[in-house]
């Protein structure tokens, strides 16, 4: 199992440098992997490929490994909470609430009515994810079907997008031009300010949840178990509830919906470790959502290029056959 395990993270370790690489040289613009060594050892290089590698390729490849990395852990924790494998942020209408939060701060900018930075941004998409959750929390306690609570969180999630759309058809600004472009997602328009703001989110909240590993392994072995290990359940579930709309929030402030990699990622790397321990399933779900993200936002841009695809398109393709996957094998072991 061990040797499982490390196998597995090396082999998580090689295709996120691999992709970071491919990430930073992928384009419609070529540049030669000289100039490339050049510029990012600092030893001059042409001006304008530094502009694109450093300005624009570099911090959104950047951007795709943080925030995969945090909607994959939020998915895991969701996942964890409601005992379910197709419980996910963008599923259970997180994402959502948090996108309508951030597309009425832009607008309320735009109009002049607030200053809006990237830190009040990621505030705004924290507190939309927290509404939802809330929401199918309190459908969680009338509901006691699994299946009819993943249908109340769509809901809650076409209502949040829904009104989302409208204000994105009243939002004819010069100021706000690329709203349309967010609310479908892309990793693309990344500047330094965000994607710092973004990475001490993103990090601090992954290293909290990494230090819940213990009372999370206690809490997927039933609740009555955890208590008997000293576990308080009550601070448990809040923190997992915390933590996953912020990471949520994060992912819907900077990049806008991205679906499916909260499901997928945690089954696929669940598969590849071959264990559900918390201790190793959480730094590998970071890792798998970068690569998912990072390959994604790669064939976001190249696939039609000079045009681009929408983020969410990619890991839609991508990732729901993994959650039909799911779906059939909870419906066949049901039925044995």
């Amino acid at each position: 199992m061990k040797k499982r395990i490390v196998f597995s993270y090396l082999l998580l370790l090689c295709l996120t440098a691999a992709l970071v690489c491919l990430g930073i040289l992928a384009g419609s613009a070529s540049i030669p992997l000289r100039d490339l060594l050049k510029i990012l050892s600092g030893h001059g290089g042409d001006d304008t490929a530094a502009l694109i590698l450093l300005k624009i390729r570099l911090p959104r490849t950047l951007a795709a490994l943080l925030l995969g990395g945090a909607l994959a852990l939020a998915g895991y924790l969701l996942q964890t909470f409601f005992h379910n494998p197709i419980a996910g942020p963008f599923v259970l209408g997180i994402s959502s609430g948090a996108r309508l939060m951030v597309a009425a701060s832009l607008i309320a900018a735009a109009r002049g009515l607030i200053v809006l930075n990237s830190a009040l941004l990621a505030a705004a998409a924290f507190l939309g994810a927290l509404i939802a959750m809330s929401a199918v929390l309190l459908m969680s306690a009338k509901i006691r079907s699994m299946s009819l609570l993943i249908v109340g969180g769509v809901m809650i999630g076409y209502i949040a997008s829904a009104v989302t759309d409208i204000l994105v058809n009243f939002a004819d600004d010069a100021d706000i031009v690329n709203l349309r472009g967010w609310s479908i997602g892309s990793f693309s328009g990344m500047k330094k300010e965000s994607l710092v703001v973004c990475a001490w989110i993103v990090l601090a909240a992954s290293l909290a949840v990494f230090l819940l590993s213990k009372p999370i392994g206690a809490y997927q072995l039933g609740e009555g178990y955890a208590r008997e290990m000293g576990v308080n359940i009550r601070a448990t579930r809040a923190a997992m509830i915390l933590l996953s709309s912020l990471l949520a929030g994060c992912v819907a402030a900077f990049a806008g919906p991205v679906s499916f990699v909260g499901i997928a990622v945690p089954f696929l790397v669940k598969r590849l470790l071959g264990t559900a321990r918390p201790i190793a399933m959480i730094p590998a779900c970071f890792l798998g959502g970068g690569v998912f993200c990072i390959l994604s936002d790669i064939l976001a841009r190249t696939v039609v290029s000079p045009g681009e695809l929408g983020i969410s398109t990619v890991t839609a393709v991508l990732g729901a056959p993994v959650v039909l996957f799911i779906m059939l094998g909870r419906r066949r072991r049901d039925n044995a």
